[in-house]
């Protein structure tokens, strides 16, 4: 599976990066509008191809269809509002449009979110989180950053655990259940002896290292460059018209009793515009800064420099 790089938009000031994936999200979850979910969707899916590998995506589009198909069809089963009956079902029960279009916006939905989630786990590593928490309690970062790391480690040790016991005839995986489940155990209990001992060692380290004995110094890598001020400037102008467009009910949208849209006009356009630009902001960051570099390595092969080098 392959993260994300560092170039493009995922090279962003944390804060930029932070306030980005939180605008979106919530504009996702909170408006259920048709036209603007699909918009979410597709950008997501889009900037998740830039930062994964193909392997990992065709698991994503996999596990997302069955998502959007599971929601799709289970909401008309369970939910029966709605005045446009088509059907009933066996024991009675009606199956409306709007339930249906409901689904249909909620599959839509759950799938942009998981999306834009997958693209937060790969830009936002744990130095930045850990840079933006560290702010504002430094032992929430210690605790968030630890946490990060342990994570990964100790799923990597059980399975390392997992992988010598087979080795010597204690595979969970076969056998019958009684013996399964002793061999499980076996392994569980290892890896919490396992972790113990780790906790102590980083504890020690930690002690020996002078933390705790003083007042905290704090360290960043990050700086605020002008184009992260230009992208911090858009994603908030964005937000705001979004969030006023929603106050004022241009981007409102009524599922039951009947499904009905806003009305669309001039600044409805704007909001989607608007919408569109934000979600596609990560896109269009990276795809300019590559055409910058490639633009910059194409001027460099054709001023003959590689050739100067070699004859020196």
């Amino acid at each position: 599976m392959e993260l994300a790089k560092n170039h493009g938009f995922s090279n962003s000031h944390p804060v930029v990066l932070m306030i980005f994936f939180i605008g979106v999200l919530g504009l996702t979850m909170f408006h259920m509008h048709p036209i603007f979910l699909i918009i979410s969707l597709i950008n997501g899916f889009l900037y998740n191809c830039k930062l994964r590998d193909r392997a990992y995506m065709k698991k994503q589009s996999v596990f997302l269809g069955l998502v959007m198909v599971t929601t799709a069809l289970m909401n008309p089963m369970f939910n029966h509002a709605g005045v446009t009956i088509l059907f009933y079902t066996r024991n009675g029960n009606p199956v409306t449009a709007e339930s249906i279009f409901y689904g249909l916006a909620s599959a839509v939905m759950f799938a942009a979110v998981i999306l834009w989630f997958s693209c937060f786990h790969a830009v936002m590593t744990s130095d930045k989180l850990g840079y933006l928490f560290g702010k504002l309690s430094p032992a929430l970062g210690m605790i968030f950053s630890m946490a990060l790391r342990f994570v990964p480690l100790y799923q990597y040790q059980i399975k390392q655990i997992a992988m010598a016991q087979k080795g010597i005839g204690n595979d969970y995986t076969q056998g019958s259940w009684i013996k399964r489940g002793k061999n499980g155990i076996k392994i569980l209990s290892i890896m919490v002896t396992w972790a113990l001992e780790s906790a102590i060692e980083t504890a020690d380290s930690m002690k020996a290292r002078g933390y705790g004995t003083g007042k905290r110094s704090h360290f960043s890598i990050y700086t605020w460059s002008f184009r992260d001020k230009a992208l911090l400037t858009g994603i908030a102008l964005s937000l705001l018209a979004m969030l006023a467009g929603g106050v004022e009910g241009y981007v409102r949208v009524r599922y039951f009793p009947s499904f009905r849209l806003a009305s669309f006009n001039g600044i409805h356009s704007l909001l989607l515009i608007c919408f569109f630009c934000l979600c596609s902001l990560p896109i269009f960051v990276t795809r300019w800064e590559e055409y910058q570099w490639h633009c910059l390595t194409s001027r460099i092969s054709t001023s003959g420099i590689p050739d100067k080098i070699t004859q020196l």
